[in-house]
């Protein structure tokens, strides 16, 4: 079975610690929408501030709702031409495994 998963890169100019900042941001506003107890339950997501990337698995309502609360907080922060985003095929199994792969 195939999953919802968007994958994000940001160009190098983009400072990585406010990629991250952005992503908790839209993490937090998803469990003002749904509970923080659905958010921990439902949501999966990683980031590499190496790469300027990040993964978010899409394929609940919550994933869903933080990947389109990211895309809006990244396109006012950064600027569409900053990122660009696209569906990959798996969530990296580790936190060290390459986003890329």
């Amino acid at each position: 079975m195939t999953r919802e998963v968007h994958r994000y890169e940001f160009e190098a100019s983009a400072p990585a610690d406010e990629i991250e900042s952005t992503l908790l941001l839209a993490v937090m506003a998803v469990e003002g929408l749904h509970g923080n107890s659905r958010v921990r339950l439902d949501a999966k997501y990683c980031f590499d501030a190496e790469k300027h990337a990040c993964v978010i698995d899409a394929d609940t309502v919550v994933g869903q709702d933080i990947s389109r609360i990211f895309t809006g907080f990244a396109i006012r922060e950064f600027g569409e031409a900053a990122f660009s985003v696209s569906r990959a095929e798996r969530m990296p199994k580790t936190e060290t495994e390459d986003l890329h792969s």
